[in-house]
């Protein structure tokens, strides 16, 4: 396991490497950020829609063809698509739980794949953390030990959860349920909303993760 986390983090060093010119100012990196993020809405034939109009959904987004809503969270930046709100329980004020998560993490200035514990390789590999919820303002750690491999701390030596990755829990419903009812979401995330790697190297990434109640 050790070996596998020296090799991830290998990896990982050459690609935020690769996407950062160490020339290039602050406002130069966001804007080749904000431009990477443009067009991958594009490419993806992506509809914005305001806070407004995704409260007036009934906090939901439309994701069939010719719509494919993502909502821009304007506090963040984080665009949000609720592909499944799940069928168990929002948190409660108050609450700490368990949450299982798989997911995708893709690079949008690279258009590259770095992360997956969606593949058969890591199947057995959930990602695990603890979130609380603080009047709804949500907190959360990734668990890594003996017992538990996390990809994420693995490859980013954090037990961080990217704050791009708490956005969701405001609306949907985690529960110990199958795969085609457990909580899916997509999520553009920005820089300062990532893991350690995309806010250092400013870079914007694409994930797709669900989350379900674990022990």
């Amino acid at each position: 396991m050790k070996n596998l986390a020296f090799a991830l983090m290998a990896i990982i060093s050459i690609i935020a490497f690769a996407s950062c010119d160490d020339t290039e100012t602050y406002a130069e990196q966001k804007d080749k950020e904000n431009a990477a993020i443009a067009q991958f809405i594009k490419d993806q034939k992506i509809t914005p829609i305001t806070e407004e109009q995704f409260a007036d959904q009934g906090y939901t987004t439309d994701t069939t063809t010719g719509k494919n809503q993502f909502v821009k969270m304007q506090h963040s930046g984080v665009y949000m698509q609720i592909v499944r709100s799940g069928n168990g329980t929002k948190l409660k004020d108050g609450e700490t739980a368990t949450i299982l998560c798989r997911f995708n993490e893709t690079n949008l200035l690279t258009n590259e794949l770095q992360l997956s514990n969606m593949n058969q390789t890591y199947a057995r590999y959930p990602e695990k953390m603890t979130i609380t919820d603080d009047s709804g303002s949500f907190t959360a750690s990734f668990i890594y030990d003996n017992d538990h491999l996390s990809l994420m701390y693995s490859a980013y030596n954090s037990t961080a959860v990217p704050s791009g990755w708490l956005v969701p829990f405001t609306y949907i419903k985690v529960g110990s349920v199958d795969d085609e009812n457990k909580a899916y979401v997509r999520l553009i995330v920005p820089h300062n909303q990532g893991q350690s790697y995309a806010a250092s190297s400013v870079y914007p990434c694409y994930y797709e993760i669900t989350f379900q109640r674990g022990k």
